[in-house]
């Protein structure tokens, strides 16, 4: 397998273009005394960029350049100052010049502002912006390159969709851009160049640390150094081996299958990098990019794909899609997104109709679906399809306030600015599977079998269904941990591995895609739904949720503090969920019919308390094996169903954590009996009425998930009240929307 250098003759370097002719130009003592007085430079460097984009415009020259790179952190490091002015810029330079012979220019306000120069360039042509961090030259200050000084670029409203790829895997700081590459869609790392210098542990310890949080589709290897023979020799095998031994230990550890290990070495090598920079290698051949000739699918190795899915999952919790032919995706609508009537995000699950109250109509603005091509995955059970998850963004380019992913990844970064804590997550999908039959001249769906709890027999007769859905599962890189026939008749399990809770989420939606889709093939419907026979066992979708910071888990109690098993941050945290709980069932017990399956003595928690190992509390800490039986490793939310969306039920757990948090709530004494059986425990909203008034008079959300975001969820959650109580019969129908 080939692994193409993607930097050295790939790139533009726009500030080894510009410095050289500052240079020149101050030799000059005529041109140095006019700088002096007016900053003439800097007004030809504008030129100069104003040049270059109108060079893109004009030539070919957009067809050869696949990326930008930057030396910032070599000269003036990467805190770089968004909000630099010419000015300031005009002041360095002036400094720069005043001052003795040899030139060199290291002023950090010059720098500043012809990185976000190049920036801009970057981002109008669509370009990926290389920075070199970490590892370097002498020249090097270690405390000015850590990538943590990146963030005020990252966060920058004008730079949130650059794809901004760190070099030499960020060493020393393998884990601060690991960590970046997690948070930030738009970070990817490229490691290669540091090999060659260090131990054989150095380079495995490193590798292990990029692919801690990063995703492996945002890795990618490159044999820097290409000029130099031997460090791009050893480059090339020392990168092969510590590859293969850390994704080795990876599947002996039960981290990766061997299929999954497979897969990341083809996108380490080679995908990431043919995805980032559009590249046209494909079975190893290099050749020249000619939009003329040459379409975008066949660009990226991939002539099979005929269709590209656009997948959303919206608030009223339904999977929807926009399918586009792969030349058109690949061409233009990757970056440029599709457009959809902002009435769209306020459909409710009976009509596709914005509802009342949610100040969406269909004269309303547009949006634009964009794709997060970090969830690019190729349809397991049509191989000839794609489908990737999409951003709700504005006009403008920026994240709509209605975005459920937007909605999640802006409370997370809450919690992790406020209190250095992310969270994991782990769903476990109960569903059940009908088949149609027919009685008196009437279709009917009836449960696939009527086998009990773990039946043997219930799963031999859908062992091919489940392998099918396994394996789907695996090729899009979903763990299952444990799957089993459930409770009721045709009920079955699927429990997923707990992950990174924006990861989680995500994974939840192409899980039920793969779920229902596999059923679907083999002439059965899969539904999610809470209740879909009054008679049956609810099917429920219990979250699993532990706090982390610095790869510790911080939910769990200590020697110094140890409240039932958990830590003070982990009581806290699980204090707020308690507290704002009935607000929480707006959002992941969304539907008029989900409190059907709400009910005492269900193990679905109807009652507002909270219990170590008690699966009749709506909160249960866990003690899974390994964890010493005084302390707990997470805790359960069972009240979450297949009616939520997951990124909305997800940050309004989150959300009601930071309250926690900040206030320093404490949890009353865990209930150890069955609630129902106590008088003193208060019950939890028994209805979507009395959950959505919580919902409405709870400001934390309003505050931090968003205002407009809130409104338009109670105003669709009342619709569906109204609708679904003169129309009882229609829940029926939801057996085909979830």
């Amino acid at each position: 397998m080939m692994s193409p250098h993607w930097t050295k003759p790939l790139n533009w370097n726009l500030t080894r273009h510009l410095l050289p002719r500052f240079t020149e130009l101050s030799e000059s003592r005529p041109w140095r005394k006019q700088l002096l007085m007016r900053s003439q430079l800097l007004d030809q460097a504008g030129h100069w960029i104003h040049s270059l984009k109108h060079l893109w415009r004009s030539s070919n020259l957009a067809n050869k350049i696949v990326g930008l790179k930057s030396m910032a952190a070599h000269r003036s490091g990467l805190e770089i100052d968004p909000s630099v002015s010419k000015v300031d810029a005009e002041d360095g330079l002036r400094k720069e010049l005043s001052a003795r012979r040899p030139l060199r220019i290291t002023n950090k306000n010059l720098f500043d502002y012809i990185f976000i120069h190049s920036l801009e360039i970057a981002v109008e042509f669509h370009l990926p912006m290389q920075i070199h961090t970490g590892f370097g030259d002498r020249e090097l200050g270690l405390r000015h390159c850590t990538p943590f000084h990146l963030r005020a670029v990252l966060e920058d409203k004008r730079f949130v969709k650059c794809q901004i790829v760190l070099l030499n895997a960020s060493y020393p700081f393998s884990r601060e851009g690991s960590y970046l590459a997690s948070v930030y869609s738009q970070v990817y790392l490229d490691f290669g160049f540091a090999f060659p210098k260090l131990s054989v542990q150095g380079i495995t310890s490193s590798l292990k640390e990029l692919l801690e949080r990063a995703p492996i589709k945002k890795v990618m290897f490159s044999t820097d150094g290409y000029a130099f023979p031997e460090t791009y020799y050893l480059g090339a095998k020392w990168a092969r081996d510590v590859v293969y031994r850390v994704l080795s230990a990876a599947c002996e550890d039960g981290d990766l299958t061997i299929q999954e290990a497979i897969e990341a070495v083809e996108d380490i090598f080679r995908r990431n990098a043919l995805h980032l920079y559009k590249l046209n290698v494909f079975h190893e051949k290099t050749t020249s990019i000619d939009d003329n000739t040459i379409s975008s699918s066949s660009c990226l190795g991939k002539d099979d794909v005929i269709l590209v899915r656009m997948v959303w999952n919206d608030a009223s919790g339904q999977h929807r899609c926009r399918a586009l032919p792969a030349e058109r995706f690949y061409g233009i609508a990757r970056n440029k997104g599709v457009g959809l009537g902002i009435a769209a995000v306020g459909f409710t699950s009976f009509r596709d109709a914005p509802a009342v109250g949610t100040n969406l109509t269909c004269a309303g603005e547009e949006i634009r679906l964009v794709a997060d091509m970090s969830t690019l995955l190729r349809i397991p059970w049509s191989r000839n399809e794609e489908m990737v998850m999409v951003d709700m963004l504005t006009g403008s380019g920026e994240a709509s306030e209605y975005c459920p992913r937007n909605a999640l990844r802006k409370v997370t970064k809450v919690l992790l600015d406020e209190f250095n804590v992310t969270v994991k997550a782990g769903f476990e999908n109960e569903f059940y599977l009908l088949r149609k039959s027919f009685s008196e001249g009437h279709e009917h769906w009836v449960p696939y079998d009527n086998s009990s709890y773990c039946s043997t027999s219930a799963f031999d007769g859908a062992s091919f269904m489940l392998k099918e859905a396994h394996s789907c599962l695996k090729a899009a890189g979903i763990v299952v941990e444990q799957m089993h026939a459930e409770g009721g008749n045709g009920q079955f399990e699927i429990a997923l591995k707990y992950v990174l809770c924006t990861l989680a989420a995500d994974n939840q939606i192409y899980a039920r895609e793969i779920i229902k889709s596999i059923a679907r093939k083999h002439g059965v419907i899969a539904t999610f739904l809470p209740k879909p026979d009054l008679n049956e066992l609810g099917s429920g979708c219990h979250v699993h949720l532990s706090l982390w910071k610095n790869d510790q888990n911080v939910f769990m109690g200590s020697n110094k503090y140890n409240y039932h098993g958990m830590s003070n941050t982990g009581e806290r945290f699980l204090a707020g969920v308690y507290h704002h709980l009935p607000s929480i069932l707006a959002f992941t017990a969304p539907h008029p019919h989900s409190y059907d399956r709400i009910q005492p003595n269900t193990f679905t928690g109807a009652y507002l308390c909270w219990g170590k190992e008690n699966r009749e509390a709506p909160l249960r800490t866990s003690c899974p094996p390994g964890v010493p039986p005084d302390f707990v490793s997470n805790f359960e939310i069972r009240s979450f169903d297949g009616c939520a969306n997951p990124h909305l039920g997800l940050a309004a757990i989150v959300n009601a954590g930071i309250d926690g948090l900040r206030r320093g709530l404490k949890l009353p004494p865990p209930t150890e009996l069955n609630p129902a059986d106590c008088a003193s425990h208060e019950r939890l909203p028994h209805d979507l009425l009395g959950s959505v008034e919580a919902l409405a008079a709870d400001k934390i959300f309003h505050e931090l998930m968003g205002d407009k975001l809130v409104t338009s969820v109670i105003a669709m959650r009342k619709a569906e009240i109204e609708h679904y109580a003169k129309n009882p019969g229609a829940v029926h129908h939801l057996i085909h929307r979830y």
